[in-house]
């Protein structure tokens, strides 16, 4: 699910964001080594931190039902995680790096999530909305010069993007076929101090019939691994 993110996210910022420049999309943590190979204009977007969603989390069990209509199984709802990525760009003049994030927040500020048609895999198949937002304040917990000081580098600026990416759970709970036949429960109403003889298709009475102190007469009758208990009085 992540690498499906990490893709969409290079596309739409290679391809829509930043279109006609010739910049690259790297994926790489922004290191001092990184930055000393790189050789040509570059924007950064580094995964930096992973998260649920808490406000998307649903409870209960969603089914699945197949062609007929019919409940094949159960699953828990969809959970969310939080992808933060930060945005930086590479150049060889401050000028140029904070022209080509301007572009970027032009082109993203107005994308509230990401496009269907940039989505692949498992994201694709589940048909749900990606949605994300743009150069929000990161929470109280999280500053981005503690990111900086992790990566051993000299504080830049960029763009918080985040996505809350939808992560489909295995089925919980596995349902069998329908019963269509096997099976026929009578219901029969008699009169009130009426007791009919428990018989059998045989016509003989069936085998475990007891009466108890009350007066009444109970039977169990088994059939495969279903038990019903009649009781008439």
């Amino acid at each position: 699910m992540i690498h499906e993110v990490d893709e969409a996210l290079r596309r739409l910022i290679r391809d829509e964001a930043l279109r006609g420049s010739q910049v690259d999309v790297a994926l790489e943590a922004p290191t001092k080594e990184w930055a000393a190979r790189r050789n040509a204009p570059t924007v950064n977007v580094y995964l930096y931190d992973i998260r649920e969603d808490l406000r998307r989390k649903s409870r209960g069990e969603e089914e699945e039902r197949d062609d007929r209509g019919s409940v094949t199984g159960r699953r828990k709802p969809p959970r969310y995680a939080k992808l933060s990525y930060l945005v930086t760009a590479w150049t060889q003049r401050p000028e140029d790096e904070h022209r080509l994030l301007s572009l970027l927040l032009v082109g993203l500020f107005g994308v509230e999530r990401v496009p269907p048609r940039l989505l692949t895999g498992s994201l694709a198949q589940l048909r749900l909305p990606v949605p994300m937002t743009v150069a929000l304040p990161p929470p109280e917990d999280r500053s981005f010069a503690d990111v900086w000081t992790a990566l051993g580098g000299e504080l830049k600026p960029s763009i918080d993007l985040v996505v809350s990416s939808p992560i489909e759970l295995p089925l919980d709970t596995s349902v069998g076929p329908p019963v269509t036949a096997g099976m026929r429960l009578d219901t029969t109403v008699v009169p009130a101090g009426v007791l009919p003889d428990l018989l059998g298709p045989d016509g003989r009475p069936l085998a475990g019939a007891r009466a108890s102190e009350d007066g009444s007469t109970s039977h169990d009758v088994r059939w495969d691994r279903v038990a019903i208990r009649r009781t008439r009085r």
